[in-house]
C-alpha cells in the first residue's frame, strides 16, 4: 500500500469520525487491522512521513555473535589449520566443538578479513565436465575404480607408478602401491590385495563389486579381464581419451599431488613408500572428504557417515537457537534503554519550560 491510498483512508476515517461512527467500525468497513490505522494516524498527525518500512527486526535475531566471529578468525589464523578450504575449516570446528557456525557465514567472515585467498596449486573446477551414467550406490564395495599415474623422480625421463585401487561409494583408498613399472603382474597383485582386505570374495557372486577402468595396455590384459570373469566381477571400460569416465580416482590422483606436503620428487620406491604410507593412512581416517558430506572416507565405508551428519546438524540447530536467543535478549535490553532515555527526555521537557 503507497502513501496516496494511506493518506486517503486516514482522511476517510477522519470524516467518519465527524459523523459520529468510530474508529474501529471504520476500520471493520474498510477490512484493515485497527493497530495499523493508529499506527499510521500517530504519524500522520505528527506530520512523519508514511513510507513503508523494512520488514522484520531492525536486529537479526540470528545474527552471529561476536564471540563466533572471533573463534572463525583465530582458528584460521592458526598455523595446522592454514591450508583448510573455508569448509573443512568448518566441519573441522565442529567436530572438534570449537564453534558451529554455517559454510558460507565461514565464508563471509574470512572474506571480510582478506583471508579468502587461494592457497596451493589447484586452480578452479572450470565446470564443464559431465560425469558418465552410473547406477546408484547404496553402500561400500559396490563399484571399485582403479588407475596408474606417473610420480617423477630426479632422473629425467625416469618415473615411478602410484597404483590406486578407490571404492567410489566411500572414496576409500583400498589398495594402493608403488613401483618402477606399468605391467598387468602389479595390476594383478594390487586387485588381489584388494579383494583379500575387503573380504569381496566371501560375498554372494551378485553381491560383488564391478570394476571401472580406462583403455590402458594394463587394464584389457587377459590376464586381468580373466581374474575379473573367475571372480564374476564386471569390468567396465571407460570411453578412449574421457578421463571424465573415471572421474574419482581421477580426483585423488589431483587431490594427492596438490597437498601441501607433496614433495614432487622421490629418489626410488623406498622414498615413495614413506611418504604415501602415511598419506593414505590420514586420507582414510582423517581427510573431510566434500563429496561425502565432510567425513572420512572410513568413516563412510564402515556406515557412520549418516549418524555423523545428524549430530552435526542437530549441534548446529542448538547453536542457531542460543544465538537466536542471546540477541532476543540483547533486543529486548536495547528497547527497554531506548524507552528509558525517551521517558527521561519527556520528565525534563516541562521542567524546561517552567525555568524560561
Amino acid at each position: 500500500m503507497n502513501v496516496e491510498q494511506k493518506e486517503e483512508i486516514m482522511a476517510m476515517i477522519e470524516w467518519a469520525k465527524e459523523k459520529g461512527i468510530s474508529v474501529t467500525r471504520t476500520c471493520a468497513l474498510l477490512m484493515i487491522s485497527r493497530r495499523r490505522v493508529i499506527r499510521w494516524r500517530k504519524k500522520w498527525k505528527s506530520n512523519e512521513e508514511l513510507h513503508n518500512g523494512k520488514p522484520g527486526p531492525k536486529h537479526s535475531l540470528h545474527k552471529l555473535l561476536p564471540e563466533e566471529e572471533r573463534a572463525v578468525l583465530d582458528m584460521a589464523g592458526r598455523e595446522e589449520y592454514s591450508d583448510l578450504s573455508h569448509r573443512i575449516l568448518a566441519v573441522t570446528a565442529w567436530d572438534i566443538d570449537l564453534f558451529f557456525v554455517s559454510f558460507t557465514s565461514v565464508y563471509r567472515i574470512l572474506r571480510s578479513s582478506g583471508l579468502m585467498s587461494m592457497r596451493g596449486t589447484q586452480r578452479h573446477h572450470n565446470g564443464r565436465s559431465i560425469p558418465p551414467v552410473r547406477k546408484e550406490l547404496t553402500g561400500p564395495n559396490q563399484r571399485w575404480c582403479w588407475d596408474i599415474s606417473y610420480i617423477l623422480t630426479y632422473e629425467k625421463g625416469l618415473y615411478l607408478y602410484l597404483y590406486l585401487l578407490l571404492d567410489e561409494f566411500s572414496r576409500k583408498v583400498i589398495q594402493w602401491l608403488i613401483s618402477w613399472h606399468q605391467t598387468a603382474e602389479e595390476a594383478r597383485y594390487l586387485i588381489e590385495q584388494g579383494l583379500i582386505g575387503e573380504n569381496i570374495l566371501d560375498l554372494p557372486e551378485d553381491q560383488r563389486p564391478e570394476i571401472i577402468n580406462d583403455r590402458g595396455r594394463q587394464m584389457k590384459a587377459k590376464s586381468i579381464k580373466r581374474m575379473f570373469e573367475d571372480h564374476h566381477m564386471p569390468q567396465i571400460f571407460a570411453r578412449p581419451r574421457t578421463p571424465n569416465d573415471n572421474p574419482f580416482v581421477e580426483s585423488l590422483f589431483g587431490t594427492v599431488k596438490t597437498a601441501p606436503q607433496y614433495p614432487g620428487r622421490f629418489r626410488d620406491c623406498a622414498k615413495a613408500c614413506e611418504y604415501f604410507g602415511p598419506y593414505f593412512q590420514w586420507y582414510n581416517t582423517e581427510h573431510l572428504h566434500s563429496g561425502i558430506d565432510y567425513v572420512a572416507p572410513e568413516q563412510c565405508h564402515q556406515g557412520l557417515r549418516d549418524q555423523i551428519v545428524t549430530e552435526r546438524k542437530a549441534k548446529l540447530r542448538k547453536q542457531q537457537m542460543l544465538r537466536k536467543e542471546v540477541n532476543r535478549l540483547g533486543q529486548i535490553l536495547l528497547t527497554q534503554n531506548e524507552k528509558t532515555v525517551f521517558s527521561r527526555n519527556n520528565l525534563m521537557m516541562p521542567c524546561s519550560v517552567i525555568i524560561s
